[in-house]
């Protein structure tokens, strides 16, 4: 199903695409290619939307959370908003402290895709990336499909550059499995994250470089526990950031596991990143979809990716793509 999603202040018309399978359905706009609506449902076999979003596309064009979003070049934050590739400084524009997050502020999520095929359960579109766009070089050409399949959303990410490029993309949604209305129901949610160790943060959430392990902190989430148990105590990672908002490695498959223990809903992450950002939503202050108020800690964003940062650190993976080679990245979530 396609429907009307608004009209931009450019006069272009932005739609929503609905995909289905069995008894989950999702709504993707062609304005970001952003994930607006995710039913899926309970042990009871109520439906619920578990993710955070507006009304209208003009919604998400004057949003600054990046609900939903679709995040690249380069998702996550670079120092000093500038990297060297081939022995050539690339300079990316500054947005946050200095500093370059999620490649903005042209970002991805605020332009219009193209639709290049809308099936039952899927959803393709692309969008052409001109050289020095966001300060990246090469001409790219990325795509990114949506596919409903038996308990399962997958996202994946195809691109290629005619030169040596930096492709780290992800998704942005923010995720509350008692349903996205229900905004005093996500730091009761229980986390697992296998992760052995995660990345601490400088105060202007650039990672210091450190690869910590979590044995023994409150980021120790290979036991499950709520999201709130420990997320207020003096640890100074949690203290930097206003809670949790760091880098886990990506240990093994899945990933992560969320669970609502009122409605019985999970949803386990699987991806062949090498890191997933977990940020439980410190700062949000967003109207959302049917006027509800998404304060802070309202839901939280489980963002596959490269360690951010990395380009500063050649040690750690990395986020580059060479001219003519193909790109490709997925994410699975899976509601169990």
């Amino acid at each position: 199903m396609r429907e009307f999603f608004g009209t931009l202040p450019s006069g272009e018309t932005a739609s929503l695409y609905t995909i289905s399978c069995g008894r989950l359905s999702a709504a993707v706009s062609d304005y970001g290619a952003t994930l607006v609506r995710l039913l899926v449902p309970g042990q009871d076999g109520t439906l619920a939307d578990v993710v955070l979003g507006y009304d209208d596309c003009n919604g998400y064009r004057e949003g600054n959370a990046c609900l939903g979003a679709i995040v690249g070049r380069n998702a996550n934050r670079l120092k000093d908003a500038c990297f060297v590739l081939n022995g050539r400084t690339y300079a990316l524009t500054p947005n946050e402290n200095g500093n370059n997050l999620h490649s903005g502020p042209e970002f991805f999520s605020k332009r219009m895709w193209q639709v290049l095929s809308h099936t039952e359960n899927a959803l393709v579109l692309e969008l052409n990336s001109p050289s020095g766009d966001q300060g990246f070089p090469g001409n790219a050409r990325i795509r990114v499909s949506y596919t409903l399949e038996p308990g399962a959303l997958r996202i994946a990410y195809n691109a290629v550059c005619d030169k040596d490029t930096v492709f780290n993309m992800t998704n942005h949604s923010y995720f509350n499995l008692a349903g996205h209305e229900k905004t005093g129901a996500a730091m009761d949610q229980v986390l697992i994250l296998p992760g052995r160790f995660f990345n601490p943060d400088d105060p202007q959430n650039i990672p210091t470089g450190e690869l910590r392990k979590v044995e023994g902190t409150p980021m120790d989430f290979r036991t499950p526990k709520p999201i709130g148990r420990d997320i207020d105590l003096d640890y100074e990672p949690l203290v930097l950031q206003g809670g949790y908002d760091h880098n886990w490695e990506v240990f093994c498959n899945p990933c992560a596991i969320l669970s609502d223990p009122v409605s019985g809903r999970t949803m386990a992450v699987s991806t062949d990143c090498p890191g997933i950002q977990f940020y439980a939503g410190n700062f949000l202050d967003e109207t959302g979809k049917g006027g509800v108020y998404y304060g802070k800690r309202s839901g939280v964003a489980l963002e596959t990716q490269f360690y951010p940062d990395a380009l500063h650190h050649p040690d750690w993976p990395q986020p580059i793509t060479r001219a003519g080679e193909k790109y490709r990245s997925e994410t699975v979530y899976r509601f169990l």
